[in-house]
């Protein structure tokens, strides 16, 4: 970090406009305010943290969901009262468990590009991996998450060879709401196969992104 604390004007009341971005794809995540404390405890940790103006509080994002942002460069504007915060996010920005808290959705469109996945399955599958990571992490006492994670990698390549083998018997069968049921099994499994294995949904959705590229639009 280059900046210093004292190098920031704060407002009146002590604050300074923070824009959150995410380091890798340049989205937008959310805006909020600092204080000289949670500014400082940003530098101190490399995670951020904000000062709550309706609870008169300061807090560490992440601290209770576990969706932290690891802060890789924070810059400061020409006038020296507004800040842009480059992270790298575990998890949702949003207190509504989106992505990010602007709807990009118009931008992507006015680009000429098509949202990839779908918005709001890709934002469900971020939110239920960075669940599976919490569990994975803090391994909680009856979770099934858990209990597949203390097992290990066999289990898990079982309970997901099993749910692929449930899904294609579903789809034999003349009941639409099997298949859905099944495929959400099968969803669930795979995400704790990737998180068990460090591979991330980003990587996922790059490679087929790739291909979808080299295809032209397949």
């Amino acid at each position: 970090m280059n900046i210093k604390v004292e190098d920031v004007k704060f407002d009146e009341q002590g604050l300074v406009p923070a824009i959150v971005q995410d380091a890798r794809t340049q989205r937008v995540l959310m805006l909020a305010f600092m204080n000289a404390e949670s500014l400082s405890r940003t530098f101190e940790t490399n995670e951020t943290w904000f000062w709550s103006r309706s609870r008169s509080s300061l807090w560490h994002k992440g601290e209770t969901s576990g969706n932290t942002q690891r802060v890789i460069e924070a810059r400061l504007d020409c006038d020296n009262d507004a800040l842009l915060v480059m992270v790298e996010p575990e998890g949702p920005a949003c207190h509504t468990g989106k992505i990010s808290c602007f709807d990009d959705e118009f931008e992507e469109e006015r680009r000429g590009q098509v949202p990839f996945p779908d918005s709001e399955l890709g934002e469900t599958l971020q939110n239920l991996y960075s669940l599976v990571q919490s569990r994975k992490q803090h391994r909680p006492e009856g979770s099934y998450t858990t209990y597949l994670f203390d097992q290990g990698l066999d289990k898990i390549l079982k309970k997901f060879g099993e749910e692929s083998s449930e899904t294609i018997i579903a789809a034999k069968n003349e009941d639409p709401s099997a298949v859905v049921r099944e495929t959400s099994d099968l969803l669930y499994h795979l995400i704790v196969l990737l998180v068990e294995r460090g591979v991330t949904l980003k990587e996922v959705r790059d490679e087929l992104m790739a291909r979808r590229s080299k295809r032209g639009g397949e």
